[in-house]
């Protein structure tokens, strides 16, 4: 098919064909998705929208689920943040009360670096509003202390901020615009 003809339906078949051949990988199937997505998505544990004028990506929790729905969760998170080319997240997880120490030691030990190596060369950023309990579990938990205090080290190749006030996470990410 010549550039700017207008199809024929053969390219449908040649689409179905390279994707039996595995000429296009699932995740090129679910950017293409949330290329074209609505502007919020939701998912099981969380919605997700964009703020595309400030390159903020803004993921919101609703509710605790088990472990592997969250990862579910953050691993379509991911996928969303790639389609759309945006490395600032405002993690908003005001309505969660606790966190367990699997999902502390999976994020910190796998899911964060695997988003940093794959949002590359853009820096990962992340303002991360909470609410009083998980601010006082951070402080007073042996185990969440140990984790917030890896992920929170400048060494790493990633950026959290911890808040307790919105406006304050949104200077944070996008300190050139008066939020």
């Amino acid at each position: 098919m010549t550039p700017g003809a207008v199809g024929s339906g053969s390219e449908k078949a040649g689409g179905n064909r390279r994707l039996a051949e595995g000429l296009f990988s699932p995740y090129c199937l679910l950017a293409a998705y949330f290329w074209h997505m609505p502007q919020t998505i939701e998912l099981p544990s969380r919605s997700i929208s964009f703020r595309l004028d400030l390159q903020v990506m803004v993921v919101r929790w609703h509710s605790h689920a088990p472990l592997e729905v969250v990862q579910a969760d953050y691993a379509q998170m991911l996928v969303a943040a790639e389609a759309h080319g945006i490395s600032d997240w405002l993690l908003d997880v005001r309505r969660r009360d606790k966190v367990t120490p699997e999902l502390s030691a999976w994020v910190s030990k796998d899911f964060y670096p695997q988003a940093t190596q794959r949002l590359a060369p853009r820096r990962l950023r992340m303002a991360v509003l909470n609410s009083p309990a998980l601010n006082q579990a951070y402080v007073l938990d042996p185990d969440q202390k140990k984790y917030v205090d890896y992920v929170m080290d400048p060494a790493r190749p990633f950026d959290i901020g911890l808040f307790d006030d919105e406006g304050a996470a949104m200077r944070w990410l996008c300190p050139e615009i008066d939020v």
